[in-house]
């Protein structure tokens, strides 16, 4: 990354997080640019530089969110395995899938809590159906689930484990990562029948 890159991510992030900071206190409506400026150190001209408006920032938001997601699990991760693995490897409730996750979540508690609070602003249901095409209904044609009953596992399954991590975040994740992997493990069981 050169200097002119360095120079933009520092300034993306630091309006990333001056909108997440004033999202915890008022709707995206009722902020302002000159807020967002003020809270992230920067000139006007400069949020104008990279931005049109805040609706622009906060997609840049939820796309760096994702973004550093993804790249939170390790390259091998599920989604390259997908084609060639054993139905073994496919069960997504393991300490191996989980522990990037929940470290992520509580990296990122703050963001969490919002998107917990305000799931339409942040686009959670494209995210949840992004997720559903690329990672579990390849996962659920290899267990053979047919078709009319994919969507109620991937919504028992996500729904469960959501509702567990965001229970942990409401209580700003002071749970050990391991415990929370031991629940989920132990509430979500390793055969789809």
């Amino acid at each position: 990354m050169n200097k002119a890159e360095s120079k933009y991510f520092n300034t993306a992030r630091l309006m990333d997080e001056a909108l997440l900071i004033l999202l915890e206190k008022k709707d995206i409506e009722y902020i302002t640019i000159k807020e967002i400026c003020n809270k992230a150190g920067v000139n006007r001209s400069t949020f104008y530089l990279h931005y049109e408006n805040i609706y622009d920032l906060l997609a840049e938001t939820i796309e760096m969110l994702n973004k550093n997601f993804m790249l939170s699990f390790d390259n091998n991760t599920i989604v390259s395995k997908i084609k060639d693995a054993n139905l073994s490897d496919l069960i997504l409730i393991t300490p191996e899938y989980l522990r990037p996750y929940l470290l992520f979540v509580k990296e990122n508690k703050r963001a969490f809590k919002l998107i917990n609070k305000k799931p339409n602003l942040f686009n959670v249901d494209k995210t949840f159906q992004k997720m559903y095409r690329e990672l579990f209904e390849p996962i659920l044609n290899k267990f053979d689930i047919p078709k009319n009953k994919k969507i109620y596992i991937f919504d028992f399954f996500t729904n469960g484990v959501v509702s567990v991590i965001m229970k942990w975040v409401k209580l700003n994740c002071l749970d050990d990562i391991e415990e929370i992997i031991d629940i989920l493990s132990k509430c979500i069981k390793k055969n789809i029948d």
